[in-house]
């Protein structure tokens, strides 16, 4: 794959349209006072995030720039590539962050991420999966013949997965072949061939496809562990390592093959194993531009001492007391259709306006679509509490459109951008 230069890599024209975009009732965030405006007027209006009502997520300006430039500075110094999962926010404006800090592409999971990606003139895709819809790789293979500078990569995992594209890219009549990865699974892991025996003929089955071309290898170590113990990343290791010997013992058909693996959980050993390998490591992670107050705040290697300092969470839900039953029983106005809640229920961290001290001692008991259960005797019903979240994968998806503050630790937030997502 041939690099693509400084500016090229996202249309930055597509992305800046962003900004016209008028606010309605369309985005449950957005506060009636703004309806009418653009994103840029209610952005240059720099409007107090107490003027927005709950319940709400934001994100914080400050900790998204840290993220972007802390794994940025790792990777570059750790002589690694980074095409960051885009799933993980769809995004494409924190995307342009991130292919500015220097990532070698984006990574995407399903065919509908891959027509956003290209909606928004993304240069470098990564499907990390395969692609066998027959419409779906008729539209691929036109947008391959009809970009030259278009470069897409996916996975294979099986021979009927080969004979499948092959069928259906023959069938379109693409003139571009498409580049592809084996995919090299584990026990009791997610897709991913589980023998190295079959995935060597599975190789020799993709170079045998007219349509396909053997670019890579690629993994996913993060299904094979959830937690950093000596356990989970001893069975990482063993993982990469099988990675790493059958890299070195296929035929490829580029003349830069690339090895990949790495979300955001034990990039690091992804880098200390693979990066042995002599090939372009190109990792994947994607949570990290976010980061959490829960799961990836526990994981992340730059919580276990890696990088120059921790990864700080962007992500923060606010939500409102709408009702106290019980002396010590509350209940806030976010719920499961506002909230992640799959990796641990939201942390209350302070009330705004009060400082840290009201909630230091309450805790989310449960979760309901509309409400979270708070088990605290201090707050006050019409307090707006906020909320330290689990998981950004499963937050992102609930907002079309999200706040950024200028700092969230503040009594009182300023709105200094909207980000728009694409689920």
């Amino acid at each position: 794959m041939v690099a693509t230069r400084s500016g090229e890599a996202i249309d930055g024209a597509a992305v800046d349209a962003l900004s016209d975009e008028r606010l309605d009732w369309r985005f449950k965030a957005v506060p009636v006072s703004a309806h009418g405006t653009t994103v840029a007027e209610l952005r240059a209006a720099r409007v107090p995030l107490s003027d927005f009502g709950t319940p709400l997520m934001t994100l914080d300006a400050g900790a998204l720039d840290h993220n972007v430039g802390a794994l940025a500075r790792w990777t570059d110094a750790a002589g690694v590539a980074l095409a960051p999962h885009g799933k993980t926010t769809m995004a494409p404006q924190l995307w342009r962050r991130q292919l500015d800090a220097g990532a070698w592409g984006i990574t995407v999971a399903n065919l509908p991420q891959i027509r956003v990606a290209r909606a928004f003139g993304v240069r470098r895709v990564m499907l990390a999966n395969a692609l066998l819809d027959p419409a779906g790789l008729a539209w691929l293979g036109a947008e391959l013949d009809e970009h030259p500078e278009f470069e897409f990569v996916s996975w294979v995992d099986s021979p009927r997965t080969v004979e499948l594209m092959d069928d259906a890219l023959r069938a379109a009549r693409a003139q571009r072949p498409v580049d592809v990865c084996v995919e090299l699974g584990g026990p009791h892991g997610r897709t991913g061939v589980r023998d190295d025996g079959d995935a060597r003929a599975l190789a020799a089955a993709v170079r045998e496809a007219q349509t396909l071309r053997l670019a890579g290898l690629a993994g996913y170590e993060g299904a094979l562990a959830h937690d950093a113990s000596d356990a989970g990343r001893h069975a990482v290791d063993a993982y990469l390592r099988r990675m790493a010997n059958l890299f070195g013992g296929l035929d490829y058909e580029t003349d830069e093959p690339f090895v990949t693996a790495g979300g955001s959980a034990f990039f690091d050993q992804v880098v200390d194993v693979l990066g042995a390998t002599g090939g372009q490591v190109v990792l994947r992670s994607g949570a990290y531009i976010v980061h959490d107050d829960g799961f990836y705040r526990e994981i992340s290697p730059f919580s276990r001492g890696t990088g120059d300092a921790p990864l700080r969470s962007a992500m923060h839900g606010w939500a409102r007391v709408v009702s106290k039953p019980e002396p010590a029983l509350a209940l806030l106005d976010a719920g499961k259709r506002d909230l992640p809640f799959d990796e641990g229920l939201p942390e209350p961290q302070f009330v705004r306006g009060k400082g840290a001290g009201p909630v230091e001692n309450a805790r989310s008991t449960a979760m309901n679509d509309q409400h979270t259960f708070l088990v605290d005797s201090s707050v006050e019903i019409g307090d707006v509490v906020r909320l330290g979240l689990s998981h950004p994968c499963t937050a992102m998806d609930k907002w079309t459109l999200i706040p950024v503050v200028d700092d969230a630790d503040a009594e009182n937030p300023v709105v200094v951008d909207l980000i728009r997502t694409w689920f």
